[in-house]
């Protein structure tokens, strides 16, 4: 008889990985780096909350206050008190965003994102969509710089930008799937969905993604290698890049 597959162990994981982004979340706040943006200082509590002035800015998101009564006292940083609960829709309100984006993704290009996977998971794949994610940026700043200087092509920019963006989206929801692969190969996991692997591998880029001040620089070698294996296989073509195009 079949014994059932055990699932309990991407359950873990995926709840481990998801409590140490509150964690990195809660220390980013109490560090004000600028990743988490304005919604920080709403999760942040200057003070302690026992007499609350009913004046204060974050009344327009906390009505009940239930989340201000629960807070603990951060050790280091300039926020003396971190709420919990408000860590957890700091993570939330992030994570969710990039997590979805990764999964839709790859339920719209199934067949792409494999080719791309496949290709960052090659010999030297990673090195070579990180060299082609810098030589895209700077290029794509340089068209920019160019295009801003012009009247007609003015309105090329926004198109520049956000085809740049939807190569970095889709190139970082490649990187998510290649990332939680590995750690279905490296640990003692059973088979699970290709969105369950996925979902893990999204919770890790985005933790290190909220690391205290090393995550805006982890985001974006993140989204630079994104961009990279977008460009090298050309949205996950079949074919990729060949100068053979260019003989007809």
């Amino acid at each position: 008889m079949r014994q059932p597959e055990r699932r309990w162990p991407w359950a873990v994981l995926i709840g481990l990985l998801a409590l140490l982004g509150v964690l990195f979340a809660a220390a980013d706040i109490g560090l004000r780096t600028p990743l988490l943006g304005p919604y920080g200082s709403v999760i942040a509590v200057a003070r302690p909350l026992t007499s609350p002035s009913p004046s204060t800015a974050t009344d327009r998101f906390n009505r009940s206050r239930l989340a201000e009564r629960f807070t603990f006292p951060m050790p280091f940083g300039p926020v003396q008190f971190v709420s919990p609960i408000r860590a957890v829709e700091g993570f939330l309100s992030n994570g969710a965003g990039l997590i979805l984006l990764a999964l839709g993704a790859l339920l719209m290009f199934p067949g792409r994102s494999r080719v791309a996977v496949q290709r960052l998971e090659s010999r030297s794949g990673v090195a070579i969509a990180l060299a082609a994610g810098i030589a895209t940026a700077l290029l794509t700043v340089a068209a920019v710089s160019l295009l801003r200087f012009t009247l007609i092509f003015l309105a090329a920019i926004p198109i520049v930008l956000a085809v740049a963006l939807a190569a970095s989206l889709f190139g970082i929801s490649c990187v998510a799937l290649a990332i939680g692969r590995l750690l279905e190969r490296r640990l003692p996991l059973p088979d699970a969905h290709p969105l369950v692997v996925a979902l893990a591998g999204s919770l890790i880029v985005f933790d290190l993604a909220v690391i205290p001040y090393l995550g805006l620089a982890a985001l974006v070698v993140i989204a630079i290698t994104g961009l990279g294996v977008a460009v090298v296989t050309r949205f996950g073509s079949e074919t990729g890049w060949s100068f053979s195009d260019l003989r007809w």
